[in-house]
């Protein structure tokens, strides 16, 4: 009987700090620590809704393959919340709500990949500069770190100009354990960069519609391009994909 008072007030101590700590996380958002070039990561309740996107566009799909090129000089004006909103889209938006069935095709419909999106100082109206990561199911962009980091990515991506240059930058990640899980090591060889392809012509397409200039990168230190968005460990980088108006 003597120790169980002590036992009370150990658990009641507990009780009242998760719920402090909800209170204050639901009042004052993310809780952020430092990360390198200047960046902080936080959790996931720093979240831009984007607006919703357009499925009937002026620019017919044969039209745009016609028109496709590699761009990768870019004008200094910002990107509008709705353009970059649909070229997110494109990539990995929802076309089935019930399904979950998304823009690129997946193999199982197992949508291994994640995208996040490095914004540049004015890289976006109404977006401070960061990284932020897309929910396709509530098309919107949550924020894991604040701060402009193109210039770290670029050197990142063996100094590619175009990286730094553009409005934003799309970083396409593969959690290959949603895949290999039902067609084993197949899944993460063929299955899942297949699926990257698919992303990364969505993206192409959609922004020769709009008017704007892209390229898909390959060429980058995979650890380092993961650090800076704060991706986990269990994340592989595939793409990093410059985005801006034209100049």
């Amino acid at each position: 009987m003597p120790l169980e008072r002590p036992s009370r007030r150990v658990t009641l101590a507990l009780v009242l700090a998760a719920a402090v700590s909800l209170v204050l996380n639901a009042v004052f958002g993310v809780v952020r620590i430092a990360l390198p070039d200047g960046g902080t990561a936080g959790q996931a309740t720093d979240t831009v809704a984007l607006p919703a996107p357009n499925t009937d566009g002026d620019v017919s799909v044969e039209a745009a393959l016609a028109a496709r090129r590699s761009r990768r000089e870019y004008g200094s004006d910002p990107l509008s919340r709705r353009d970059l909103g649909q070229v997110l889209w494109a990539a990995q938006g929802i076309t089935r709500r019930v399904s979950g069935y998304r823009t690129a095709p997946s193999a199982g419909a197992r949508y291994p990949l994640e995208l996040f999106v490095v914004v540049g100082t004015s890289g976006v109206e109404g977006v401070d500069p960061g990284v932020y990561q897309y929910r396709p199911r509530r098309h919107e962009l949550v924020r894991r770190r604040s701060g402009d980091v193109q210039a770290a990515l670029r050197r990142a991506a063996v100094d590619q100009a175009s990286v730094e240059a553009a409005a934003v930058d799309l970083v396409v990640c593969a959690v290959d354990a949603r895949t290999t899980e039902k067609y084993g090591q197949r899944g993460r060889q063929r299955y899942v960069p297949m699926e990257a392809g698919h992303v990364g012509q969505n993206v192409y397409l959609q922004a020769e519609s709009l008017g704007l200039g892209t390229v898909t990168v390959g060429a980058f230190a995979d650890d380092r391009v993961r650090e800076l968005v704060g991706a986990p460990a269990d994340h592989r980088p595939l793409y990093v994909i410059p985005v801006g108006t034209r100049a």
